[in-house]
């Protein structure tokens, strides 16, 4: 097992449309992003103390989420969500657990072409991504 970092991007579009639609928005071409690396060797109670940032980056501006969430707020044992995870698929070759940790953008405009999205976690390292659309 290890830690990585995925943005798993989703059309606010399409789910605000209906609650059925949820998985359609992030099944798109080039929708999640996984990175940079990962991290083997750390434990869940190390992970847990890991802080995450996010950043929007649109030309020259940045936002920056107010909140540093910490991984310790996600309120399942990562054993228990790897054990949802198999239990009714079977992946011989591995698989990415995204876990969510609530960080949404509150940003009250629409993603551009050109935006650029960064998630920063202090164990793990920093994954860059451009925005496109699809």
């Amino acid at each position: 097992m290890g830690f990585t970092i995925g943005n798993d991007m989703s059309s606010r579009d399409i789910e605000g449309e209906n609650l059925l639609y949820l998985p359609r928005p992030r099944s798109a071409t080039a929708s999640c992003a996984v990175g940079p690396w990962v991290v083997v060797g750390q434990t869940e109670e190390d992970a847990r103390q890991w802080s995450i940032q996010l950043e929007i980056r649109r030309g020259t501006e940045t936002r920056c989420l107010p909140a540093r969430p910490r991984a310790g707020q996600i309120k399942r044992p990562f054993s228990e969500l790897v054990s949802y995870l198999f239990r009714s698929q079977k992946f011989p070759n591995g698989a990415v657990l995204l876990t969510g940790a609530g960080l949404v953008p509150r940003i009250r405009s629409r993603s551009n072409a050109h935006d650029s999205v960064r998630i920063t976690i202090s164990g793990v390292g920093t994954l860059e991504n451009p925005v496109a659309v699809v």
